[in-house]
């Protein structure tokens, strides 16, 4: 299945840039391109694309309120949104983060990382991979935990505490399984159960609830 893209940047040439990356990577597809927040937000929502790609800084809407547009928590049917920075250490981003975003890269990402993520976000595996993701949760977590997190629905099973670690540290799916030597099918299970029990909508999420109650701390 082709992941069809839409890039948003108010630089033409990184616009570009960005677009002929994408279209020459196996299995994704550029279906529009935006120089601003508001015309990123229609454009979406006319086109109604599997990843959005958003940069942080961009006139007229910048890109965290496109993205609370595309993925806050009012919005019935969220698009999945990933915002790109210069910056590795941005509030912006971590307030992109929490306006629903599904994780961030930096500008110097090479192509590689770039399909990656895009991928990822299409099936709304992991966008924390990076090292700096996981890096900003953590600064961010301890430096102003903000509104504290409220406690699960149910409580964790000690497997589900193992996987939310995992998930705050930055592994995938298929890293999860091998470390704690499950099935994938059963890491995902595990993942859908911890967004049901804490109330949040994608591991970005489930991240970032681990780091603000030092659930990421723990060892097993």
């Amino acid at each position: 299945m082709t992941v069809r893209v839409l890039v948003a940047d108010d630089q033409e040439i990184v616009r570009t840039g960005l677009t002929i990356i994408l279209n020459t990577r196996p299995g994704i597809e550029v279906v529009g391109g935006a120089g601003d927040g508001r015309q990123a937000v229609e454009l979406a929502r006319r086109l109604r694309p599997d990843v959005c790609l958003f940069d942080i800084r961009m006139p007229v809407m910048d890109g965290i309120e496109a993205t609370r547009a595309l993925a806050g928590p009012t919005v019935p049917e969220p698009l999945a949104v990933v915002v790109i920075t210069t910056f590795d250490l941005d509030e912006y981003v971590y307030a992109a983060l929490r306006a629903g975003a599904r994780g961030f890269l930096l500008k110097e990402a090479g192509p590689d990382l770039l399909s990656q993520a895009v991928h990822a976000a299409a099936i709304g595996d992991a966008l924390i991979a990076p090292s700096v993701t996981t890096r900003l949760l953590k600064a961010f977590a301890d430096a102003d935990p903000g509104t504290p997190r409220q406690q699960p629905i149910e409580a964790l099973t000690d497997r589900e505490e193992q996987v939310l670690v995992a998930v705050a540290r930055g592994r995938t799916n298929q890293e999860i399984a091998e470390e704690l030597y499950i099935t994938l099918s059963t890491v995902k299970s595990h993942v859908t159960s911890l967004m049901t029990k804490l109330g949040v909508r994608n591991r970005v999420e489930v991240a970032m609830w681990a780091y603000e109650t030092n659930r990421s701390r723990r060892h097993w």
